[in-house]
């Protein structure tokens, strides 16, 4: 139990995939300022979903038939078909969000399918899955957040001209970077 919590945090704040590992960036830059919580929710839960199911079809199907080199063949498509339902479940389940237009947002999320691969790689049972899986969207989550508010702040300030839109927007992310940085000794294993 200590271990999976450690796998959660540690994906969370540790080893993100925006920055961490520069995965789901494109989300990142591409969001807009009203859909933040409802594009960490839908991240977090397609992230959830596809990684489970990646690795147990993975484990389960690909590794006994001796197929593991068409797991990017499997990934792919089973995180495509998974984003329509998991968009209709959820403007169920949260109505007062708003969902609409998430679609490319999250089919475009090379972090969705990071986290399937990284399940697929580490052979570290079930529960360590789920967990690298929704440490994984919480973190997105995060920084998701993060990076809305440091927008925000710049919208609201007389930044130079050359530094407006994309410029600022990635010192930004390279300051959110440096600042998750401080947790590296969080966690000692």
């Amino acid at each position: 139990m200590t271990e999976t919590l450690l796998t959660l945090i540690s994906t969370a704040l540790l080893n993100n995939l925006v920055l961490h590992w520069p995965l789901g960036v494109d989300p990142l830059l591409g969001s807009e300022r009203r859909q933040v919580h409802a594009l960490g929710i839908a991240t977090t839960c397609l992230m959830l979903v596809t990684g489970v199911l990646g690795y147990v079809i993975y484990q389960w199907l690909l590794v006994p038939l001796a197929l593991t080199a068409l797991h990017l063949f499997v990934f792919l498509p089973l995180s495509a078909l998974l984003i329509g339902p998991l968009l209709k479940l959820l403007a169920r389940v949260f109505s007062t969000l708003s969902f609409e237009g998430l679609w490319p947002l999250l089919l475009c999320n090379a972090g969705v399918l990071g986290v399937a691969l990284l399940n697929a790689r580490e052979n570290n049972g079930f529960f360590h899955a789920s967990a690298l899986s929704i440490g994984a969207g919480l973190g997105f989550w995060l920084v998701l957040s993060l990076f809305q508010d440091l927008r925000q702040r710049t919208l609201d300030n007389d930044v130079p001209l050359p530094f407006r839109g994309l410029p600022i927007d990635l010192i930004g992310a390279g300051l959110i970077a440096v600042a998750f940085l401080g947790f590296s000794g969080l966690i000692k294993t």
